[in-house]
């Protein structure tokens, strides 16, 4: 019980203080020890650690007042002088407290009175110092917020480059900082399968704004003169245009053209297509590839004797396509242009500015255009012996795509061609809107001729913004201008109509700083009689723009035309004018992501993924290997891969260079000539020869073309020499289940794995053996403090072993881009493999099983049979 008592004694003076105790009785300290025997005493006893239970028989008054003194002054100096309104009631005692004291100061004692005077007088002069009170209901959100979100939106652009819709992706995808951008990367919400379908069925929208756009202007003699070094004629984009009988919907012709291999093609000279071109280091092909560009040349002026080309290409690759065309154009010269940067002042990162009167006198612009360029950095160049100027587009101009069979449905219901016209140009604009409106009576986007070119002025879209959100759906109904349809489908659009006074920059800039601000259009909605009716347009509100034809999917035999839409020109400054009433007709938006999986439906290279050759692909490659090491890492010990066990070398690169080398030595070894060996080992090449890419194609069939020469060995040596060291692209097809990944291997079938396809169609292909990880004794450890990690567990470390015969089959190549397809309703890849070992598979195979490789993910023993196809 005494245990008991103790803790009940101790819960119930838990809340007393501590600084006075008093003493034992009994336990701990006897009596009569002295003056502390009895009575207070301060802080805690010498020889023990608890308190007693009897209280003291006496205490000194004088002693106590005395230490309590400065505490009691204290406390009447605080109630005898208030500072405050609340503090004058405090004086009173409760039950004289009154409500109606606060408004009647002689209901107060006379001692208070004169305070409480003095304070209402001062309470009626506040509203005179216009004294800011920010409410108390304010979120912590709302309460962090920028006093001035403009400053902070130019500061945070410093690093990373905004596009017009940057704000809008914002709300709603995960944004990505890449190529000094932030670009949206995949929406928040599931929707591949939805992109999917609009890209099939309806439309899909992206903001291409990201493109570097370079001007050329000069003489154009001079200018094809020196674009000439950075292309080949060998090298071109097929493309195939097919035209659907309007009346019996059924394929009534089709051509194929090699469309932009230079410059100086015929049908992209005049201005009326869009080529597409693969650009060299100046007298380097096949070597020193740069990357894919889109080029579109002015239509011709009678006045003006100097021709404009726009050379659209992606971020990437900017400063090499710049100094080569520095290099070849003698444009060395910078030309200073006066331009007016918006007032924008810089904030440190972290830190927050308090929005005072400073702001309200310097109001700050919005950035348009590049506004991240350093001050003083040029922006264009001339040569003063060939007279050709370079000027830096990047971000000037507005590019979105449009990709779908209803883009050109989308492009009729939101742009409405423009009322009122300049006197000079009034012909050309009703020959330009007629156009436009026949656009509305063609069934699909892909029955265009690929890459034609109108140029079209219109009003602001904003005006006829519809009140809710609505799906654009095709007129199915036949009108007389049925003959005019058919006409636009075979010939395209003239050149004089792809004229647009979007290539001015006076207009541009023009164009740019009479747009309509939000706030003015909500008080022409508000004046409106009738509530959602169309508001007037206004002189300055007609924007010129460009549209651009895209002819999706044009190698192969497979889905032609699919993934084909529009690209819609702007100047800068309209892009949210334009973008949110695109949106409001049903169309699907999509990110990078959706970039990537448009390629990869279309068979299409995409850039920088599936360009190893350029110095581009091998920054991006470098990157890829880093992050993907980087998540393996993050995983723990006990559920990562053993990429040793199961055979892979490479899982997060792929060494192009150590694959081409190797092949070039077994085929040399096997044909067991010198005049085949070459003197040391070379940069290895992308094979972009059309000649050599049909060669290839119809040889890789169970079943070779007619027209195309017989696969012998003294052929395919022949075109191995022409080729050397080189890879080609192709496209992977799974004959059963599976679905490919990532740097997947693809391998040569035996003779015993063909004969198991032919015994069983269904066949899941062979196995890999297990192998032996000769490495396990080796773990991520760190032995000094600035020493690296020796290796990786499971991860083959460099040097790399043999990656042709590393494995029981010979390695090929590795997939770049492999995915279940909703196309095909099967698993497709697209991978680089060598040419030499290509030539070397097909050639020890029968006829009717040419083509046929086998494709291993990382992950995986499993073997998959797949058969090649080379588009062309």
């Amino acid at each position: 019980m005494t245990g008991a008592k103790d803790r009940m004694r101790e819960k119930k003076m838990k809340n007393q203080p501590r600084n006075v105790i008093y003493t034992s009785s009994g336990r701990g300290a006897g009596r009569g020890q002295g003056s502390q025997a009895c009575g207070w005493v301060r802080g805690h006893q010498p020889g023990g650690h608890g308190y007693s239970q009897d209280l003291p028989k006496y205490i000194t008054a004088s002693y106590f007042a005395k230490a309590r003194a400065a505490e009691v002054n204290a406390m009447l100096k605080a109630v005898s002088k208030p500072a405050g309104s609340c503090h004058i009631f405090n004086a009173l005692p409760k039950h004289m407290r009154r409500r109606a004291m606060s408004h009647n100061t002689k209901r107060l004692p006379i001692r208070l009175r004169e305070g409480a005077q003095r304070l209402a007088e001062r309470s009626q002069r506040a509203p005179e110092k216009e004294k800011k009170q920010l409410p108390r209901s304010r979120s912590r959100r709302a309460r962090r917020r920028h006093g001035n979100l403009l400053l902070e939106f130019n500061r945070r652009q410093r690093k990373n480059k905004w596009l017009e819709t940057h704000i809008w992706h914002a709300k709603r995808f995960h944004m990505q900082k890449t190529w000094s951008y932030c670009l949206p990367l995949k929406p928040t919400a599931k929707s591949f399968r939805a992109s999917y379908r609009a890209m099939n069925t309806h439309a899909l929208l992206q903001d291409l704004s990201y493109f570097c756009c370079l001007e050329l202007q000069g003489s154009e003699e001079q200018m094809l003169r020196a674009l000439a070094r950075l292309t080949s004629k060998q090298a071109g984009v097929c493309v195939c245009v097919c035209v659907v009988h309007q009346v019996l919907l059924i394929s009534s012709l089709s051509l194929c053209l090699c469309v932009g291999p230079t410059f100086a093609a015929a049908a992209c000279l005049s201005g009326a297509r869009q080529g597409s071109v693969h650009l060299y280091k100046a007298d380097q092909f096949p070597q020193g590839s740069l990357g894919p560009a889109d080029f579109l040349w002015r239509p011709r002026v009678p006045e003006a004797s100097d021709r404009q080309l726009w050379i659209w290409i992606h971020p990437a690759l900017k400063q090499d396509v710049l100094s080569e065309l520095q290099l070849v154009c003698q444009c060395s010269e910078a030309v200073s242009v006066s331009e007016e940067s918006p007032a924008a002042v810089e904030l440190p990162a972290g830190r927050k500015r308090k929005r005072d009167e400073d702001d309200a006198e310097q109001p700050s612009e919005r950035l348009l255009g590049d506004g991240t360029r350093p001050p003083g950095a040029p922006v264009r160049w001339q040569s003063p012996d060939t007279g050709i100027t370079i000027s830096d587009l990047t971000m000037e101009i507005v590019r979105y795509r449009l990709i779908g069979p209803l883009a050109h449905v989308v492009l009729t219901d939101t742009l409405q061609p423009a009322s009122e016209e300049p006197c000079s140009g009034v012909s050309l604009h009703q020959q330009q809107t007629d156009i436009f409106q026949l656009l509305r009576g063609v069934c699909s986007t892909a029955e265009l001729p690929a890459g034609c070119v109108l140029g079209l002025t219109v009003d602001d879209p904003r005006l006829t913004l519809p009140q809710k959100r609505g799906k654009s759906v095709p007129d199915l109904q036949q009108s007389a201008e049925d003959d005019r349809v058919r006409d636009l489908t075979l010939k395209g659009v003239a050149a004089h109509c792809s004229q647009s006074a979007l290539w001015d920059t006076s207009a541009r800039e023009r164009v740019t700083h009479s747009r309509l601000s939000e706030q003015e259009l909500n008080r022409m909605r508000s004046e409106l009689l009738v509530p959602g009716s169309r508001l007037s347009a206004a002189r300055q509100a007609a924007v010129p723009l460009l549209l651009v034809h895209q002819g999706g999917r044009v190698r192969g035999e497979e889905r032609l035309h699919w993934g084909s839409g529009w690209d819609l020109l702007l100047p800068k400054g309209w892009g949210m004018a334009f973008w949110v009433p695109l949106v409001y007709r049903g169309v699907r938006v999509g990110g990078l992501h959706m970039s990537v999986k448009h390629s990869q439906l279309m068979g299409k290279p995409h850039f920088p993924h599936d360009y190893p050759d350029c110095p581009a692909g091998v920054r991006f490659q470098s990157e890829q290997e880093a992050e993907l090491l980087e998540k393996f890492k993050r995983r723990p010990p006990s559920k990562r891969t053993n990429y040793i066990k199961h055979g892979c070398l490479a899982p997060f690169r792929c060494p192009w260079q150590q694959l081409t080398e190797e092949w070039e030595e077994l085929v040399n070894l096997s044909a067991e000539t010198a005049s085949c060996c070459r003197t040391g080992p070379s940069d290895f090449t992308v094979l972009r020869s059309l000649k050599a890419l049909r060669q290839l194609s119809a040889w890789s069939r169970p079943s070779s073309r007619r027209n195309s020469s017989p696969l012998t060995h003294a052929t395919a040596a022949a075109l191995q020499q022409e080729c050397g060291p080189s890879l080609v692209w192709v496209r992977l097809r799974l004959l059963g289940k599976g679905q490919p990944a990532l740097h997947a291997m693809v391998c040569v079938p035996t003779t015993s794995d063909l004969q198991l396809l032919l015994k069983d169609a269904h066949s899941s292909g062979p196995q890999e053996p297990r192998h032996k990880d000769h490495l396990k004794h080796l773990r991520q450890h760190k032995t000094g403090p600035e020493e690296p990690a020796r290796a990786v567990r499971g991860v083959c470390p460099a040097p790399l072993p043999s990656v042709l015969s590393h494995c029981s089959r010979l390695t090929l190549g590795w997939v770049t881009q492999g995915d279940f397809s909703l196309a095909a309703g099967c698993g497709e890849a697209l991978a680089f493999i060598s040419v030499s070992g290509l030539l070397h598979t097909i050639l020890q195979q029968p006829q009717e099983q040419r083509g046929l490789v086998l494709l291993r993910n990382p992950s995986s023993l499993q073997y998959r049979f797949a058969h090649i196809s080379i588009d062309v």
